[in-house]
């Protein structure tokens, strides 16, 4: 066998091997740390069945079963959530709408103004932002006159999840986080009164490694929910976790409301090596909006690219 096809054959191997043990996810978290890589694994196939065709008649047909098996079922994790995304229904604003923006800053971000100068824009409700800290943290001050509110309040420990809005909340709290510096906190703020009441709550989950850490917070988190009026309920944040993860599925069953970001990759858009190159589309989407059943949604997007190696997600819910 030349090298050619065995580096090829080689090729369809690691992407058919990785693409079947990300099945295991469903009663591994060590295994379901690969199913968020599905999309990949989608791409990996089609690569080895091209590596095979342009040979010709030097084309193997285990490679191309291979990478044809690796799309498969990449495609039958992915599928579901782009079918949600395409058949969501969407309604005109009723009596009363909230524009929610969500936004992680990274903690590396490398320009903090214009990232505020874009929130401002958007003439938000409320904003959810995770990776308060280091030069972000400046963020919030710039937003001041836009959003003159802000929540936690004073709290005992570390938190980097911020609440921003422009009415003042009835009530405001925190989370801590499970690492230091408060960088995997969360956060809740509750507003208006009578049928206007509603609350959101901001939340930064941790990455799926090491396994098990992210699947027993996202149990404290449904936990913690529960003080909350469920049907009025707005969930925000970086999860850290696709939705063709079999630890994101559970979790939407588990919190009791309905995703309303389905398929939308908002991360990572960052620059890369000492050249600052960025990535010219975003790999994963780990950044969801979550809301009880009273809310109906008018508008699901990401915004553009702006210091952070994540896109803004945007969301306007109406009842």
């Amino acid at each position: 066998m030349e090298l050619y096809e065995l580096s090829a054959l080689m090729w369809a191997i690691g992407v058919f091997s990785a693409a079947a043990l990300s099945l295991g996810g469903a009663f591994s978290a060590r295994l379901d740390m690969l199913t968020h890589f599905a999309p990949l694994y989608l791409v990996g196939g089609a690569v080895a069945i091209l590596l095979q065709i342009v040979r010709g008649a030097g084309r193997s047909r285990r490679a191309v079963a291979m990478g044809a098996a690796a799309m498969l079922i990449a495609a039958g994790l992915i599928a579901p959530d782009v079918v949600a995304r395409l058949a969501a229904p969407m309604s005109a604003p009723a009596r009363q709408t909230v524009k929610i923006v969500q936004l992680n800053l990274w903690s590396k971000n490398v320009d903090p103004k214009a990232t505020a100068a874009w929130i401002a824009r958007q003439n938000a409700d409320v904003v959810v932002l995770e990776e308060v800290i280091d030069g972000p943290s400046i963020v919030p001050y710039y937003l001041h006159r836009a959003y003159p509110y802000r929540a936690p309040g004073a709290v005992r420990f570390d938190t980097t999840t911020v609440i921003l809005s422009k009415t003042r909340p009835v009530d405001a709290g925190a989370y801590p986080s499970p690492d230091t510096f408060g960088r995997h906190s969360g956060a809740w703020a509750a507003f208006g009164r009578g049928a206007d009441a509603y609350t959101v709550v901001g939340i930064h989950a941790p990455w799926p490694a090491p396994p098990g850490v992210q699947q027993s917070l996202s149990a404290l988190l449904a936990t913690r929910l529960r003080g909350f009026d469920r049907d009025s309920l707005i969930l925000a944040g970086d999860f850290n976790a696709t939705p063709w993860s079999f630890s994101l599925r559970r979790q939407d069953a588990l919190l009791g409301l309905s995703r309303r970001t389905h398929a939308l990759f908002s991360w990572s858009v960052r620059p890369y090596s000492r050249y600052k190159i960025w990535t010219p589309v975003p790999l994963m989407p780990i950044d969801h909006v979550f809301a009880g059943p009273a809310w109906k949604t008018v508008t699901v997007e990401t915004g553009p690219k702006l210091g952070s190696d994540h896109l803004p997600v945007v969301v306007i819910l109406t009842r």
